[in-house]
């Protein structure tokens, strides 16, 4: 008894390699973000630590979604503004990383919006959008 041949199977490797191309499956997630102003400090993460803060100040709060009881302080993620209510706000094709600081829900100031993902600092959101955005939809990937 022969062993069966895999030949067969070649004509079908260009298919697979096209169609595993263009079905990739996205290493990021879809989420949202609000800002929040001054004062930052104190955070949940670091007190009133003031080394907490990257020398970008692209920071954030975690919304609940991401908080995971403290384990998200101190994550960095990468992300980009996909769009907002705001017609145009996004800066197309910017992304930043941010640093993880302090939760959303306990943040000595108010988000723009309750209840997103991420509340960014002003620089960060800045850095994405047009700052007068009151909420974005963003991608974020943990890196």
């Amino acid at each position: 008894m022969s062993k069966p041949s895999s030949l067969p199977l070649l004509p079908w490797l260009p298919t697979f390699f096209l169609f595993a191309h263009l079905f990739h499956a996205s290493l990021a997630d879809l989420g949202t973000a609000s800002q929040y102003s001054p004062p930052y400090t104190p955070t949940e993460c670091y007190g009133g630590d003031a080394t907490q803060f990257p020398s970008s100040n692209f920071f954030a709060a975690a919304g609940e979604g991401i908080w995971d009881n403290g384990a998200a302080c101190g994550r960095q993620y990468l992300i980009s503004c996909i769009n907002s209510v705001l017609p145009r706000a996004c800066k197309h094709g910017e992304t930043i990383q941010i640093k993880i600081v302090d939760r959303a829900q306990t943040a000595l100031s108010k988000p723009t919006k309750e209840g997103t993902t991420m509340v960014l600092s002003n620089a960060a959101l800045a850095a994405i959008a047009d700052p007068n955005a009151p909420s974005l939809n963003i991608d974020f990937r943990q890196v």
